[in-house]
Order: C-alpha cells, then structure tokens, then sequence
C-alpha cells in the first residue's frame, strides 16, 4: 500500500526532532476528541517515529490501538514511554 504525502510530510518532519519534542507533540494531542484523516496521518507517523527509534511504547498501546487519554514522558534508562501520575 503507497503511504499518502501527509503521513510521508508529518514522518520526515518527525524524524528531524528529539524524544522529547516527540513526548511533547502526543501530549499536546490527550484530550483531543477530534478526528479527521489528517489526524490518523499525524498520529500514526507520530506512533511510527516512537516504534523506529526503539523506544518501547506498550504503556500507550494495547493490541493495534494507542491510547491518547493520558500526558507521557520518556524514561530514558528504560528506554520506554511512561503514563505521567
């Protein structure tokens, strides 16, 4: 399946950034109950720049479905994305 140009635009854009930009972007998203296309490319190029760069994301995601409802921060000696108390 060809990927659209926006997810291509939002994943070049997020390859350039640092964890915690990243953790900083999903953040800005919690809450938001929104949803158009443009979102979904957003949301999963974002997931997508977690997953290449190793960092373990199962706090956010069960089975194929990443949870938005809670803020994240990035512990950097588990490499792993954490739910913020």
């Amino acid at each position: 399946m060809q990927q659209s140009i926006y997810y291509i635009k939002f994943a070049l854009l997020f390859a350039d950034l640092q964890i915690t930009e990243l953790v900083n972007i999903f953040n800005r998203q919690v809450g938001n109950r929104g949803w158009t296309s443009m979102r979904a490319y957003h949301d999963q190029a974002l997931i997508d720049e977690f997953l290449r760069r190793g960092i373990n994301i199962s706090a956010i995601r069960s089975k194929q479905s990443v949870c938005f409802s809670k803020m994240i921060k990035y512990d950097l000696q588990e490499n792993a994305l954490i739910i913020m108390n």
